[in-house]
């Protein structure tokens, strides 16, 4: 991953002006939401994860798509098809938790400070295009979460 610290001055002074543009958000949720320890959490992750043998995320990055990857999923059986040039993937071969935290997720579920894990998480790929629409795959997702009774999304942009 590169660090502010790495980039030009000019490259870092444009992504640091980005922030400025950022929504603010002036209310609070619309709902009271239950104790994290009784909540259902489910992982979203922009990594360009998917499981051997599933098709990789296209080379362009232009479609907005996702791959399911089962909540009993192994380091072993994911494969990272993220394709960004910035994108230093050394992480994710040492510890796929710096990505997909799902064992810190486990490990929260047996010291019962989250409730349980979803059965399906889903990874996207973080290097798509801005002009792509988003939502009618974020309602499908929304939907799927909705089905596994998941309450909880811990979000890792990549």
């Amino acid at each position: 991953m590169v660090r502010l610290a790495d980039l030009s001055q000019a490259e870092r002074e444009g992504h640091l002006n980005r922030v400025a543009t950022l929504p603010k958000f002036e209310s609070r949720p619309w709902v009271r939401a239950k104790p994290l320890a009784r909540r259902r959490v489910a992982l979203v992750t922009t990594a360009g994860l998917h499981r051997r043998g599933d098709r990789a995320f296209d080379a362009g990055g232009t479609g907005m798509d996702y791959r399911v990857i089962p909540g009993e999923a192994a380091p072993a059986d994911l494969v990272m098809s993220h394709l960004s040039v910035n994108f230093d993937r050394s992480g994710f071969q040492s510890d796929w938790n710096v990505v997909f935290p799902l064992d810190r997720l486990k490990e929260l579920v047996r010291e019962k400070v989250i409730g349980s894990l979803a059965a399906f998480h889903y990874s996207f790929m973080g290097a798509i295009s801005p002009v792509t629409r988003y939502e009618a795959k974020a309602r499908e997702l929304a939907a799927l979460l909705k089905e596994d009774n998941v309450d909880a999304v811990l979000l890792t942009p990549v």
